[in-house]
């Protein structure tokens, strides 16, 4: 959900307590939960400044398929557009879509900043993933090489979170040094404004994964409403 996490914090504090909660949920599907990894915040781009909502009327926004993305490109007055992330580059520079969203690793990395004027460090969006395994070949381990793998895991976990930290950082290092995009830190104020305008996601998908669970999720990152 949009602007769900204030910090990284509130993404860790949220997979300790609903995540286990969520993983647990997925073992009677044969899935066993173990670990969620972290890829840092989104953040927008395109060809004009992005410093407020208005400023999103009308562009094309590339996103991967998501119906929470596809919500918030509406909601924000953009025109959400599903595209491979092999095939952004290319769009970005013909003019097939004008702006995109993403964590500052994958800017850099698929040199997005050589396409795009401008970018907005609006960290409105989270980008994870899911360490599972078949719960049967799981279960069928002796309980000393899980307690083992759980530890692996563990330290595992702690690596990637850091170098996923350390990556975006050094890539919007990176992106300033190559002096093609102009790198935009929204004030308080534009932010209380993209996430009113944002606040409408979260109802919608109440509709899809129960109230219960987006309230859990609100309790979980500590997460309060814009005034």
């Amino acid at each position: 959900l949009p602007f769900l996490f204030k910090d990284e914090q509130a993404f860790y504090n949220t997979t300790q307590t609903l995540g286990q909660e969520l993983f647990k949920k997925l073992e009677p599907k044969g899935i066993h939960g173990l670990a969620y990894w972290d890829n840092g915040f989104h953040i927008m781009s395109a060809n004009r400044p992005l410093h407020r909502v208005a400023d999103f009327k009308g562009l094309k926004m590339r996103i991967q398929s998501s119906k929470v993305l596809e919500a918030q490109m509406r909601a924000l007055g953009a025109i959400p557009q599903v595209m491979a992330f092999s095939e952004l580059y290319q769009g970005l520079q013909s003019g097939v879509v004008d702006g995109t969203e993403g964590v500052p690793s994958n800017f850099y990395t698929q040199k997005i900043y050589e396409v795009q004027k401008d970018m907005t460090l609006s960290n409105h969006g989270h980008l994870a993933y899911a360490v599972i395994v078949n719960k049967k070949f799981w279960d069928g381990l002796p309980p000393d090489i899980r307690t083992v793998l759980d530890g692996a895991i563990k330290d595992a976990t702690t690596y990637t979170n850091q170098i996923a930290q350390k990556e975006n950082r050094d890539a919007l290092d990176k992106i300033r040094a190559s002096g093609k995009t102009v790198i935009y830190t929204p004030t308080a104020d534009e932010i209380n404004e993209w996430k009113k305008a944002l606040m409408p996601v979260h109802k919608e998908m109440e509709a899809r994964v129960g109230a219960a669970t987006v309230q859990a999720a609100y309790k979980a990152a500590g997460f309060v409403a814009p005034k």
